[in-house]
């Protein structure tokens, strides 16, 4: 995920010596609003490096997330098992459809999270009576800065929003990831566009919208993401001797994982409900789970908590390079964009 800022650089956005960081700038939306080319062409960069890092890390997760415990033992034996039965291309099975669908997902996260703010703060947050109970926003008094607590919000609002594009394009990706035939004519589904065919034609667009309600469930835990990247980038802006982009490197990568610490259980029941077999005329098995609650459920009887941290360990590697890459990777080809 790419910080939620308007298509301005970030490092020039956030932390102007004049203003504090992720403060609603009424020219800085203007700007924005000429140079949306920008953070489009930056977004998709963002995106590819992203996938690059991260997408082998995601495929172990759910791989370990959705099978049985006598498949692999951990994440070492999952890894181990793919080199060996699939090669390298393996851990980039379903690489296609977030690769394809980031550049949209991204587009839409920016543009809703900086909409949100700059709504919140003009209507919600810049009301005197209103910002003393509000949490963390002691630390920005000045009443026309958005809180952490705040950006907060924002970030439950626009995962909400992202929800609608990114469900679908998560659940064509669980279902190829955990094919794990090594040859494409013993796989159910020979990639994105013959997964997505055959799921319409047997369950609609119901069928692909399979798990929504969960994904914005797990989505709403952005509340953590981006309140944390606030309150960070704050701290070291006033207390290091940091360059910008380096703040923006430790700030997103450490907030990304503030957000797999605390979103990380709903991931693992999204992920159950989206690769359960789809049943009817599709004859991948029999339907176990009806939503997200019993998909929940499930996993609690079969591993108790535990369930809910199967696959942590991939995840949470994961979420530092692949985050704090994707942002140097947006940073850098906003700068040199012209």
């Amino acid at each position: 995920m790419t910080p939620a800022q308007s298509p301005v650089p970030i490092s020039d956005a956030l932390h102007r010596k004049d203003q504090p960081a992720l403060e609603i700038d009424s020219k800085q939306s203007d700007a924005t609003n000429k140079q949306n080319y920008k953070g489009f062409v930056a977004g998709m960069f963002s995106g590819v490096a992203k996938l690059s890092v991260g997408h082998p890390f995601d495929t172990i997760k759910v791989r370990l997330q959705t099978s049985k415990d006598a498949h692999f033992s951990g994440p070492l034996d999952c890894t181990l098992q793919t080199v060996r039965k699939e090669g390298v291309r393996g851990f980039y099975k379903g690489a296609t459809p977030p690769l394809v669908g980031w550049m949209v997902m991204d587009s839409v996260m920016l543009g809703s999270l900086t909409l949100y703010r700059r709504l919140l703060l003009e209507n919600v947050f810049s009301k005197p009576n209103i910002r003393a109970w509000s949490l963390f926003s002691n630390k920005t008094p000045d009443l026309q800065t958005l809180p952490s607590f705040g950006h907060g919000i924002a970030g439950i609002m626009a995962g909400t929003t992202v929800s609608f594009i990114a469900a679908p394009v998560e659940h064509i990706k669980a279902r190829l990831q955990v094919q794990y035939a090594a040859t494409k004519s013993q796989r159910m589904y020979s990639g994105p566009i013959d997964c997505v065919e055959k799921i319409y034609r047997a369950h609609g667009i119901r069928g692909i919208y399979r798990g929504l309600g969960a994904t914005i469930l797990f989505r709403s835990f952005f509340f953590f993401w981006w309140s944390s990247y606030d309150i960070l980038t704050r701290f070291m802006k006033q207390n290091t001797s940091m360059s910008t982009p380096a703040i923006n490197f430790w700030a997103g990568g450490i907030s990304a994982q503030a957000f797999w610490l605390t979103s990380y259980p709903s991931d693992v029941v999204k992920q159950r409900l989206m690769t359960d077999p789809m049943g009817g005329t599709l004859n991948d098995g029999q339907r176990q789970f009806r939503g997200w609650k019993d998909a929940a459920l499930a996993v609690w009887r079969e591993r108790g908590w535990k369930g809910y941290w199967r696959g942590f360990v991939p995840c949470f590697l994961r979420a530092f390079p692949a985050n704090a890459i994707a942002l140097v990777a947006f940073e850098g080809v906003m700068r040199t964009l012209p």
